[in-house]
């Protein structure tokens, strides 16, 4: 091979990688807010994690709780729940959608023994410094219908809970 095409080669191999080396997140936070729902007081609470490399889950754990006066409700996901990453396109930010393999041996294997739907997809999109997660996961919910929507701030680890 002449020199000139294997270096056009090398550039255009290195280009057609760079996008999926430029989709990684590595991010943790931890936050809760207290709101009054209907004259009731409610926190919320939730603590996570989540390193992916592409479509490569190094590890993603999420445990979000809602707390009432007297009883809570949570939600969890972790690498044992048989995860998969799915990259998202999206122009101008980096996607990615988090699924189940088999929704109802992760749900089984939490000792849920009723019915609250097998669907599991976590989205998460970062927009330079943010990163909004929107759950759609019933699957891995207790008494609580679904894990709670928020934004990060990747640079402090902080959360807001969307309205």
């Amino acid at each position: 091979m002449k020199p000139g095409i294997a270096l056009a080669t090398a550039l255009a191999m290195l280009t057609l990688a760079a996008p999926a080396a430029a989709q990684r997140l590595d991010t943790r936070f931890s936050c809760s807010s207290t709101v009054d729902e209907d004259g009731e007081r409610v926190i919320y609470s939730d603590i996570g994690e989540a390193h992916l490399d592409g479509d490569r889950i190094g590890s993603f754990r999420w445990e979000s709780a809602l707390y009432r006066p007297t009883h809570g409700f949570d939600c969890s996901i972790d690498d044992d729940d048989g995860l998969q990453a799915e990259l998202m396109q999206g122009a101008g930010h980096d996607a990615w959608r988090i699924t189940l393999r088999d929704a109802r041996a992760a749900r089984r294997a939490r000792g849920y023994d009723f019915e609250r739907g097998l669907n599991c997809s976590i989205r998460l999109e970062r927009h330079g410094d943010t990163l909004a997660v929107t759950p759609s996961c019933p699957a891995l919910c207790g008494s609580r219908a679904n894990f709670t929507k928020l934004t990060v701030d990747l640079k402090t680890g902080t959360c807001h809970y969307a309205e």
